[in-house]
């Protein structure tokens, strides 16, 4: 039996938006993770490190090499305070 050649089109079409879909999802993805990859199976510790890379970073994914933490990172404490009346 021949195959329609009428229903190829519209099959090449989903295949082709599929792609679109995924792969603008996958950079998407990619460029909101700092151009690195994605991160899985993350445990507690890691977790932490990533608040506190956050902290001094402005990012999650950033990292300093600094031996000593900027001074802006002595007052940017996770801990929430309240104003001393």
């Amino acid at each position: 039996m021949p195959v329609p050649f009428e229903a190829l089109v519209p099959v090449g079409l989903i295949t082709v938006m599929f792609g679109v879909v995924s792969v603008g999802m996958n950079s998407m993805k990619f460029a909101r993770n700092d151009w690195k990859p994605t991160r899985y199976n993350v445990d507690q510790f890691e977790q932490v490190m990533m608040k506190r890379d956050e902290r001094l970073t402005g990012s999650n994914r950033g990292q300093r090499t600094d031996p000593i933490a900027p001074p802006e990172f002595a007052t940017n404490s996770v801990w929430q305070t309240e104003a001393v009346i």
